[in-house]
């Protein structure tokens, strides 16, 4: 099917889930149309075509992203971006990259003579000095065709997908939304396509990747596609890997053991930006973290990625192990390199040395894990964070999650950037057996200690802060004073006994400060995403020939809901069966329920006596009335 050539297709039969005429495809074959952002797609309702409505968000922020970076990269030629909704009068934006800026001045003076127009670049028109964009794993081509029509300054995007299927099924939606101009939709490996464009003037300004699962295959081929400074978007959403619960898979995948912790959510971030920088050093390249989020049920990262040997150097002292306590959950971060300044103002580096930590930890004696090595550096740059979200706050109406965006922007900007990882509320709570202190008492406590603390996206309960956690137990062990544990019940080789029976150092103060409540909190912004839609999540990996989500797949997805808990019984048949026991009270004249026994008060038979036991009464002597040597009945021991 998928061989043979096919003419133009007609958007109005698209619509209507019918196919042009010559295409040889089953009439019981049928497809859905969905509106996204600025485009149209079809795809089948069969799951031949991956498509997940609830990574909306994902694209979305994927288009305000690009967006900022050509309204960057274009600035420096003198090239302004014209963004539906925004004011025209735009100004020429520096380059971030350090390799860049002296170039971008000159550039800022020189393309504009006086008495010139300014250069413009708009969506859905092709600009010769714009970005190459590829999405290597396209799919319906969704993502390919909102580049195009909601991303000014697009010289090109490609499509590709491995499947036929899926790239017949992008030729279609590029035909209906009238973007052939500029996407192309290809067929072929996503690491062939990538390796056959190492050449520097071949390479992609922007590459996308969102594959199903993990994209640890694309990484070593994606680092020396995208081209100097270029931007790399990578999505994973193998997070029970990431999240510790299979360290041996993260390590085979990301060249890191991932832990099982609170905090795992951003770790898994800094795993992954620790392979991206992996990759990259093998080709004399490193990355630079743009922006890192962790949502719904994956991680997305947004990196620039330049060429320096020298830079390349520093890439060790970027990366640590971490020290975990598996009693209480304290952790240490201990750097692979060590950078020190040097005579003449260069940069000596050196192994660093350790560890951090006693075989026992200090606080509970019990023993550490460790996890690692991950990216101990800033996880975004909060220029490039404040950029974003102005734009997406200037024009609301742009985005369908424009909302969620700036919640979780907004967030991201109050952030402590030095601070890898973070504790949370229940965990310090839970680890000593006490009530839980509120987010503002625990802030304000930390605040007047001296320390700095911040939220985190990855976790509505995150406590990121700077100080040691010897300071951070001495917050709770005077929190507990305010509201006691019984000691008595605590085991003396407990972590909450071995933390209690140590007296704080440092007297908190509770009192509510005016900075403990972030700004974000104060807005009421939509920071952490309710449930998108019902039996919500990953969806099932497209396969040749797949099977409908109809009403069949549903009711399966709905039974493997809390498939671990018990189901709810029916009240009224749970009744009913209890009526067929007879109470045992009642034949010892002791039930004062009467009608209202769960219980049968009908006069009891040799039989039921002996194959009904109700549970909730005392246990009756042995009423056998077939005596020792007869065989027992089936409701007998």
């Amino acid at each position: 099917m998928e061989g043979q050539p096919q003419g133009p297709p007609n958007p109005a039969a698209m619509e209507n889930g019918t196919e042009p005429c010559g295409e040889e495809r089953p009439p019981e074959v049928q497809e859905t149309t969905v509106t996204e952002g600025a485009a149209k797609i079809v795809f089948p309702s069969a799951n031949e075509v991956f498509y997940n409505p609830v990574q909306e968000f994902n694209r979305d922020l994927t288009c305000a992203v690009i967006t900022e970076f050509a309204r960057i990269q274009l600035g420096a030629k003198g090239i302004q971006i014209k963004v539906p909704g925004e004011k025209d009068v735009q100004k020429v934006v520096v380059d971030l990259s350090e390799q860049e800026e002296d170039k971008a001045e000159l550039k800022e003076g020189a393309n504009l003579a006086p008495g010139d127009q300014p250069r413009t670049a708009a969506v859905r028109d092709i600009c010769e000095e714009g970005l190459r964009v590829l999405e290597g794993l396209a799919a319906s081509g969704l993502r390919s065709i909102r580049f195009a029509l909601e991303v000014p300054g697009l010289r090109s995007v490609v499509a590709n997908d491995a499947s036929a299927r899926a790239v017949d099924l992008m030729h279609r939606n590029v035909q209906l939304n009238d973007v052939a101009h500029l996407v192309q939709p290809s067929q072929a490996d996503a690491r062939m396509l990538m390796y056959q464009h190492q050449k520097a003037s071949e390479r992609f300004d922007v590459i996308d990747l969102d594959p199903y699962g993990s994209p640890a295959p694309f990484l070593d081929a994606a680092v020396q596609a995208v081209s100097e400074g270029g931007l790399l978007c990578v999505t994973c959403t193998d997070m029970a890997v990431l999240a510790g619960n299979s360290g041996e898979t993260c390590y085979s995948k990301y060249g890191a053991m991932a832990l099982k912790s609170r905090a795992c959510h951003e770790m898994a971030l800094r795993i992954v930006l620790h392979s991206l920088d992996l990759h990259a050093n093998c080709y004399q390249r490193f990355v630079v973290p743009l922006l890192s989020i962790s949502a719904d049920f994956y991680v997305r990262v947004f990196v620039r990625v330049f060429t320096g040997q020298a830079k390349v150097k520093a890439s060790a002292s970027k990366q640590a192990l971490v020290f975990q306590c598996v009693g209480c959950g304290a952790f240490h971060l201990q750097r692979l390199g060590k950078a020190s300044g040097a005579s003449g103002g260069r940069v000596k580096f050196s192994a660093a040395c350790g560890p951090p930590v006693a075989p026992e930890c200090e606080h509970c004696g019990q023993r550490h894990q460790l996890g690692g090595p991950m990216w101990a550096e800033p996880l975004h740059d909060l220029d490039f964070v404040g950029r974003v979200l102005e734009a997406v706050s200037a024009h609301p109406g742009r985005f369908h999650t424009a909302e969620r965006i700036r919640g979780v922007l907004s967030v991201v900007a109050e952030e402590l950037l030095d601070v890898p990882l973070y504790y949370t509320l229940d965990q310090l709570s839970s680890t000593i057996h006490c009530s839980t202190p509120s987010l503002l008492q625990l802030r304000s406590a930390l605040l007047h200690a001296g320390f700095r603390v911040s939220l985190s996206h990855a976790c509505k309960n995150a406590v990121k802060t700077d100080a040691p956690s010897s300071a951070l137990w001495d917050i709770m062990r005077c929190w507990e004073k305010e509201c006691p544990v019984k000691r008595e019940r605590l085991s003396e080789t407990s972590p909450a006994f071995r933390i209690l029976s140590v007296e704080p150092r440092l007297q908190a103060n509770f009192t509510i400060r005016d900075d403990a409540n972030p700004s974000s909190r104060q807005r009421g912004l939509k920071r952490f995403q309710a449930n998108p839609e019902a039996n919500w999540g990953p969806r099932p990996r497209a396969r040749p020939g797949g099977k409908a989500a109809g009403e069949a797949l549903e009711e399966r997805r709905k039974l493997l809901q809390n498939k671990r808990k018990e189901p709810d019984e029916d009240l009224a048949q749970r009744a009913a069966q209890l009526k067929t026991f007879p109470c045992k009270r009642f034949k010892e004249g002791t039930c004062q329920r009467g009608d209202q026994c769960c219980y049968s008060h009908s006069p009891l038979t040799p039989k039921a006596t002996a194959e009904s036991t109700p549970t909730d009464c005392p246990e009756a002597p042995d009423q056998n009335p077939l005596g020792p040597g007869a065989a027992a009945g089936p409701g007998e021991d």
